[in-house]
Parts: C-alpha cells; structure tokens; sequence
C-alpha cells in the first residue's frame, strides 16, 4: 500500500469516527446543542483537527442526511423487489420505518431536523436541490408501495401521512422525555396506531388479496 492510499484510508476511517460520534452526540443532545467542539472532544481531537475531516458542522448534518435517505432507499428498493400481497406490504412498510428507528435512530432526529428553518439555511442551493430530489424519489417508492391499496389519487397522500405519522411520533416521544414526562408513544402505542391507520389506508382491501 502506497503512502497516499494510507492516508486516505487513514482519513475514511477518522471520518467515519467523527460521524459516529455526531451521531451519538445527535441522540444525546439533540442537533443544535451538538458543537463541532464537542463532537470534537468525544473523537478526542482537536476542533481544528476536525476541520481537517469536515469544514463545518453543516457537512457533518449532510453526511448523516445523506446516509439516512440512501439507507432508507435500501430498504424501501427491497420491499418493493419483495412484491408481497398490498396489506402484508403495508404491514412490512412499518416495520421498515421502525427498523430504521432500531438501527439508526439518529437517522429519524435528523430527518425531524429537516423541518426547521434553520436546517439548510447554510446549504448551497445545489445541496438543498440534491436533498429535495434524493427525498422525492423515496416518496415516491412509498407511493409504488401504496399502489393496490389506496386510490392511484391518493398514494402520495397516503405515503405523506405514514411517514409523518412515524416521524410525528417519535419526536412526540422525545418531546415528552425532554420534558421529564413518561416517554410515550412506547412500541406498543405505535403499533397501536399503525393499526388504527390500517384501518383506513387498508379499507376495503381483504387480507391476502392480490390486487
């Protein structure tokens, strides 16, 4: 391995880190109250030094955002390859958003982020562009998925209201905990409340039907 090879491999590899850490910290703290120092401190570098990796804290929140959106594009791309019955495929579709909540719910924080003003108010307008696109494409394979079960009129409708209704729920829950209050909606409750949108998203619809 060459000199140059090492180093990069070197700067993936402590690239990877200071996400790591970002995304401990994001759970953590929250996004805003996650400083480059402190991420900084938790990689045990200097803030200077992870200018090296990273030229600001925005680059650190696009590279989770990112990752988020093709991880979830993954996921939903494999769904649709599995070409299930439309109520086992709407079933299988929230267990695929709290699979990602499982496995990355840094993921699902900054998604929530996404909402606030401030979000991509240092990002280029290409950046935003690119985000806006890459998030389309995954509404639209949560329409693909709604095809069968909803009216063709309807499935972006109803792709917009399970996906907010996931990530509604989770910020709810951080909210409450935020607040010192019992933290809920637990998993039962979001089972409960998929079930409860079931029953209109799946109206209509027998279980084991084809169409």
């Amino acid at each position: 391995m060459g000199i140059q090879e090492r180093r990069e491999r070197e700067r993936e590899t402590r690239r990877a880190a200071v996400l790591d850490a970002a995304r401990a910290l994001v759970l953590e703290r929250g996004f805003n109250a996650t400083t480059t120092r402190i991420i900084a401190d938790k990689c045990e570098l200097s803030e200077a030094a992870l200018f090296f990796y990273f030229q600001n804290k925005d680059e650190i929140f696009l590279s989770l955002l990112f990752e988020g959106i093709d991880f979830t594009a993954g996921l939903l791309d494999k769904l649709l390859e599995a070409k299930l019955p439309p109520l086992a495929r709407l079933r299988r579709l929230w267990e695929t958003f709290s699979l990602i909540n499982h496995e990355h719910p840094e993921y699902v924080h900054v998604f929530a982020y996404l909402s606030r003003p401030q979000a991509t108010a240092n990002i280029s307008k290409d950046v935003t562009a690119e985000i806006a696109r890459k998030s389309g494409d995954n509404f639209r394979r949560l329409a693909r998925l709604l095809e069968g079960i909803v009216p063709p009129s309807r499935t972006r409708v109803a792709a917009d209201l399970l996906w907010s209704t996931f990530i509604g729920l989770n910020s709810l829950n951080d909210t409450r905990r935020n607040l010192g209050a019992p933290a809920h909606p637990t998993k039962a409750d979001q089972k409960a409340a998929f079930e409860l949108l079931l029953r209109g998203i799946g109206a209509g619809v027998k279980e084991g039907s084809q169409r």
